[in-house]
């Protein structure tokens, strides 16, 4: 067994144990308020949020494992999946590690650049919220409201950036993923209850597929 495979067998045992304590925690609130406090919305309540929210993010549940292990590999997803902001903040900081590095995605190298360099925002991000918590209030409202509206324009921004460095590798495939999200963002309009999880289930697996169907005519 190579040394990556050694370090991969290391991370999954750690992987997994860190994200069923993630799990516990994550719910941990939500029992004390319920077993503690004796506050609870009833069962009825929980079910119809619980749909709620997974019609919103059941797709990517399905979607982002896929789209993004070729980026960061299985060490990248447990540590985005656990730390959240996955979309916009490790990923890119994952490929901003790697095309510094000159290690691309999809290879061992670039898997473990892409690892550090989400474990790099991880900590930054949590000295930034640190800072925030302590007077960010204070200086946000010191901030004028011009300037509060931009900062509504950095998540599309961050996609933009993610999306723009894949499309110059691949314009085709570019141009027919954006061709397929717009396409699906007004059908949804016209399928009952408006299933808007359908937008990304959609658009990732059908752009994987034509993605792999170019690379075959390439190969072939």
């Amino acid at each position: 067994m190579g040394i990556y495979n050694r370090y991969i067998d290391d991370v999954t045992k750690i992987g997994r144990s860190t994200m069923v304590l993630g799990f516990f925690a994550s719910l941990l609130p939500a029992l004390i308020m319920t077993f503690y406090f004796g506050f609870n919305p009833g069962l009825a309540a929980i079910i119809a949020g619980a749909i709620s929210q997974a019609s919103v993010s059941g797709a990517f549940y399905f979607s982002e494992p896929i789209s993004y292990y070729p980026i960061v590999g299985r060490a990248g997803l447990y540590m985005g999946f656990l730390s959240g902001n996955l979309v916009n903040m490790r990923i890119p900081a994952a490929i901003s590690a790697q095309e510094a590095s000159e290690c691309p995605a999809g290879t061992e190298e670039g898997s473990i650049m892409g690892t550090i360099g989400i474990g790099v925002s991880i900590w930054i991000g949590i000295v930034f919220l640190i800072l925030s918590v302590l007077a960010g209030q204070a200086l946000l409202s010191q901030l004028p409201p011009s300037f509060m509206a931009l900062l509504t324009l950095v998540i599309p921004g961050l996609f933009g950036g993610v999306f723009a460095q894949f499309a110059i590798k691949s314009p085709k495939v570019a141009v027919f993923a954006l061709a397929v999200s717009f396409a699906m963002t007004k059908l949804v309009n016209f399928i009952p209850g408006k299933p808007a999880f359908l937008i990304t289930l959609v658009s990732v697996f059908s752009s994987i597929l034509f993605a792999k169907k170019l690379m075959e005519k390439k190969v072939g």
